[in-house]
Parts: structure tokens; sequence; C-alpha cells
């Protein structure tokens, strides 16, 4: 049987190309395996399981068979370029150009594009100089945290007679005018200030009282996301209905007993700080493998290569779930992030491999207990969990991550102030 035809086409740092041509042989024998598993399973009037005849078989399933040969080809050939060519692929083959006039008479040719982890060798990875500063935390940040805490266990308490505030909760119904026609209304629930509305809505608003109505002219303002909306008016009632306002517990040694197991309101202080400062400790921290990924991606003259930064930005668009229309200007904002992530990626990647640092079976199971414990559940609980989520691997980049940076740090002076 002859063998399938695999030949590089293109190729450039992070991605390549490859021309596929599958001889009709591979086709015609592909094509009779998929027709006789059809044969041996289906059930056709007038024949019992798996007496249909073949030609009968074939026309009448020719699509699902088609499909069948299709995938099995495809299979089969990406197999075979993966032991031609060595490739490193960090995702599955894209497919272009797929021909096949049809029957097992006709070769099937098509294109696998895909990208790959490009070689990288870094010649630099220590010597670097580098400051680890930790600010300090300061009074007015821990009481801002205690009065975020206040905000959460807060209630809304209706407010009567009385013109909305911002960080007010307001119920309003919202509907387009056409001349005299009043159309489309809708219901909302907004924190005035949040940013949920366009600032002449919550302007608006803010001039109402539980009960009242306005017709206004609107103008969407010229950084409003839509970029087709920016700078239109629209004619809009506006109707509040209802305004709650949070009615904050005081700060005191009850409150810190509601909170948590506090004796005392200075015990929770305490706690907030100490909190504030672990923060903080991260913080330095994620400063200090930030400038040190600088420096070896600048002394290294890492290039971020571009089929790596156009999968990235695709990532980030479905993470923030970015419409159609703006896509572009997402892209062109976020392209500077996205060249980073990849140089890093790059760096970690190569560091990873040459110390052979990746997180180990046991260094999982036990990160995981830890991490069940803290949580109260069962550590196998736990990874069937994340399993489900599809998050197992975080957790395994993360202690990688950590083995990573150590190994870097070491090879480097980090100051201390």
């Amino acid at each position: 049987m002859a063998d399938i035809l695999i030949k590089k086409t293109a190729e450039e740092p992070g991605a390549a190309s490859l021309a596929v041509t599958v001889p009709a042989e591979h086709v015609r024998e592909a094509e009779e395996r998929a027709t006789t598993a059809y044969q041996r399973r289906v059930r056709l009037p007038g024949f019992r399981k798996g007496k249909a005849p073949t030609a009968i078989v074939k026309k009448q399933f020719a699509e699902d068979i088609r499909q069948q040969v299709l995938e099995e080809l495809i299979r089969e050939s990406w197999r075979a370029a993966l032991a031609q060519e060595a490739l490193k692929p960090i995702a599955d083959p894209h497919i272009h150009n797929l021909k096949w006039d049809g029957g097992g008479a006709a070769p099937v040719t098509f294109e696998f594009h895909v990208e790959v982890k490009p070689n990288v060798a870094l010649e630099r990875l220590g010597g670097f100089k580098l400051k680890r500063t930790v600010q300090p935390v300061s009074d007015e940040q821990v009481t801002a945290q205690l009065n975020e805490l206040r905000e959460q266990r807060a209630p809304w308490l209706p407010i009567e007679a009385e013109s909305p505030k911002p960080k007010d909760l307001v119920s309003v119904t919202i509907a387009t005018r056409a001349g005299e026609e009043v159309k489309d209304p809708q219901n909302y629930q907004l924190v005035l200030g949040e940013g949920r509305a366009i600032p002449e809505v919550e302007e608006r608003i803010m001039a109402l009282t539980p009960g009242q109505m306005v017709d206004a002219t609107v103008r969407f303002p010229p950084d409003f996301p839509e970029e087709a909306k920016r700078g239109q008016t629209r004619d809009v009632r506006i109707t509040l209905h209802e305004v709650k306002r949070q009615q904050l517990p005081a700060l005191d040694d009850a409150f810190a007993r509601e909170v948590g197991d506090f004796e005392s309101l200075d015990a929770l202080r305490h706690a907030a700080r100490e909190d504030l400062e672990q923060e903080a400790q991260r913080e330095a921290d994620a400063r200090v493998r930030g400038e040190l990924i600088e420096q070896i991606v600048a002394a290294n003259r890492v290039v971020a290569p571009r089929p790596l930064v156009e999968r990235a930005l695709y990532v980030y668009t479905q993470a923030y779930g970015i419409p159609e229309d703006r896509l572009e200007q997402f892209s062109a904002e976020f392209r500077p992030v996205a060249e980073a992530q990849v140089r890093r990626d790059l760096v970690l990647d190569y560091v990873t491999e040459r110390e052979q640092l990746r997180a180990t079976a046991a260094e999982l199971d036990q990160r995981l207990e830890d991490l069940a414990r803290r949580r109260n559940m069962a550590a196998g609980e736990l990874r069937a969990s994340l399993e489900k989520a599809k998050r197992l691997r975080d957790v395994e980049r993360s202690i990688t991550e950590e083995k990573v940076f150590a190994y870097l740090l070491s090879q480097s002076t980090v100051e201390q102030p």
C-alpha cells in the first residue's frame, strides 16, 4: 500500500504548514472499512441486521461513510506527520483546502496548519540584579478593608420620597421614544456609580424620586464600548420605581463577632492587616518575577512568534466574550499583553525542559491535599472537581512555575531593603 505523502510547504517560528496527499489505495481501503462497519450495525427495511447489500448501504449512508473516512484519514495522516517532521504542536492542527472528488478511486489532499513550539535557546538565565520591595500597609488600607466587609453585610433598605445618590440601588424602567410612541420598555436594577448605565441616564435617574418619570434625550459617551453608538443620541423615557440604600453596621466588637471568630474589633483589625501584608508580599514576589522575566527576555532577545501571539489573542477574546464588532480594536489594544505573555511562556517552558522542573505526581497530590484542607473537603473530591472543570492542569502549571522561578531567582541577586 502506498504511503501517505507529507511535504512541509511553509514554516515560521511558531507555525508550520504541511501538504498531505492520501493515495487512492489508502482511501479505497478506508472506505471499505467504513462501509463494512455501517453494514454490520445498521438495520434496513427488508434485511436482517448486518445483511444489507453493500451497494445499498453505500447509497443510504453515503455522507456518513464519507465523514468517517475523512476523519480516519486525517487522524492517520497526522500521526504520520508527527513521525516524519518531529513537530512539537501546542494544539490540534487546522485543516485547509480539503479536496476529494469522492469514491476510493481518487486521492484525498489537504493541508495541515499547526501552531508549534518554536526552538528557543537562551544563553543567559542568571546574573541579574533585582530589587524586591514590599509596600507597607497603612491604617487607611486596613480601614478600607473593614469598610468593604461592612458593605458586604449591610442590608438594603427602601428610601421614600428622596432622590437616589451614588451607591444607591435603583429599580427603573427605560423605554425608547419615537415621537409620541414609547416602545421596548426594559426593567433594570443597578447600583448608581458602577457604570452599568451611561452617565447621562444616571444623572436623569438621580433627579427623580420613586414613582416619577422623565422623557429625555441622552448621548452615548465617546468611550462607549460599542463603537457604532459613540456620540449618538437616544430619546428615552425613564421611570424610577424604587430606591434602596445600604445601612452600614457599626464598626464595633459586635460586628467583629458577626464577621467571624473574633473577640473584638481590634482582633478583626489585626487579621485584616495580616491579610493585607500577605497580599503585599505576594505582589512584591510578582513584581520581582515580572522584572526577572523582562531582563531574561531582553538579554536573550526573545521574540514572540506571530502565530502564538494570534493564538493568545484568540484565547483572550474567548475568555472576555468580546463581540465580533470589537475584535479588531480589542486585538490592537491587547497585542502587547499577548506578546509579553508569549515571551514569558517561552522562557518558562525552556527552563522547565532544560532543568527538568515539571511538577511531579507526588507534588501535585501534596498540593491538592493542602488545598482540600483549606476548603474543608476531601482531596479526592477536589481532584474530581478540578478534572471536571478542566483546571487540574492549572494546578500542575502553578507548581511547575514555582519551581522554575525558584531556580531562576537562585541564579540572580535579589536585594531587599
